[in-house]
């Protein structure tokens, strides 16, 4: 009997420690797409980078507004084209992930600037916070932003 039971525990350290190591490296791989997605609004602007890594089922709050699907999502950009020299910039400094790989989130600081009518520069900073949801094929899309 004892020796069944070094076994299980045995069994049971192994699988947590193997899970351990996995879920490093689904925090990695999110980790890794918010990176994309930030690197994309600098360099495709802000509306493609928030399309493209958009799942279908996406719900964004701007302002007291909830969009709700990837084509609302871009018919909201399409709506308030920006006239003028915007930028947007963030990183995540947390990353989490579910035990199962599903899901996961991050927070950080973003810094949003633009141009106003006289030409000045305005920016404006915060905390963002994603959820992200892992899709059919393995990527990673955020569902909440």
């Amino acid at each position: 009997m004892k020796k069944w039971i070094v076994v299980i525990v045995i069994t049971v350290f192994f699988s947590c420690q193997n899970n351990q190591k996995q879920v490093e490296i689904w925090k990695q791989e999110i980790a890794d797409t918010e990176h994309a997605f930030s690197e994309m609004a600098k360099t495709d602007g802000i509306p493609k980078a928030f399309v493209t890594f958009a799942a279908d089922d996406v719900t964004i709050l701007r302002g007291k507004e909830l969009i709700k699907g990837k084509e609302a999502l871009k018919e909201s950009y399409e709506k308030r084209a920006s006239s003028g020299e915007v930028s947007l910039t963030w990183a995540p400094d947390f990353v989490d992930v579910s035990s199962s790989g599903d899901l996961g989130y991050t927070y950080g600081k973003y810094v949003y600037t633009s141009m106003d009518s006289l030409g000045n520069k305005q920016s404006s900073e915060g905390i963002f916070h994603t959820v992200w949801k892992r899709q059919p094929d393995g990527t990673w899309k955020f569902v909440w932003d």
